[in-house]
């Protein structure tokens, strides 16, 4: 029985781009993987969103409207939906101005019971060390 501990760092801005989706969409297709395992093993992810990358945890975003795309609030909140490890690092939200109040903590209104966790750093850091595989974003 071996657990696979899979640490997806965004950093990415939130828009212009599809590297935060891909990030958010990697780590919600991880839990489908289980399928191709041996019995008894597992994969665990954490999806940290740090530096610009905290910009994608925002509510309310009108991707849609001016894009024409689903916005990353869905995603995150299919993330929460399936109980994926979500972290924003404190003190890029505080440098950035942004207040928890202003971010997505939960997909509540989906049916979700996992809540993100606004952490320093250091626990970003701990859960980067204690990794089997790292990818940014």
């Amino acid at each position: 029985m071996a657990t696979k501990k899979l640490a997806f760092i965004v950093k990415s801005l939130p828009y212009k781009t599809e590297t935060s989706r891909l990030a958010l969409t990697h780590a919600i297709a991880s839990q489908t993987v289980e399928i191709y395992l041996e019995d008894g093993d597992m994969v665990d992810p954490v999806l940290a969103f740090m530096g610009d990358g905290v910009l994608n945890c925002l509510k309310n975003q009108k991707a849609m409207t001016t894009y024409g795309v689903t916005s990353i609030e869905q995603h995150l909140k299919n993330a929460l939906l399936l109980d994926i490890k979500v972290l924003v690092c404190k003190e890029d939200m505080e440098q950035l101005g942004i207040t928890e109040d202003n971010i997505i903590m939960d997909a509540e209104d989906i049916g979700g019971e996992t809540k993100a966790n606004i952490v320093s750093f250091s626990e970003i850091q701990k859960e980067m060390e204690t990794s089997d595989h790292l990818l940014f974003f």
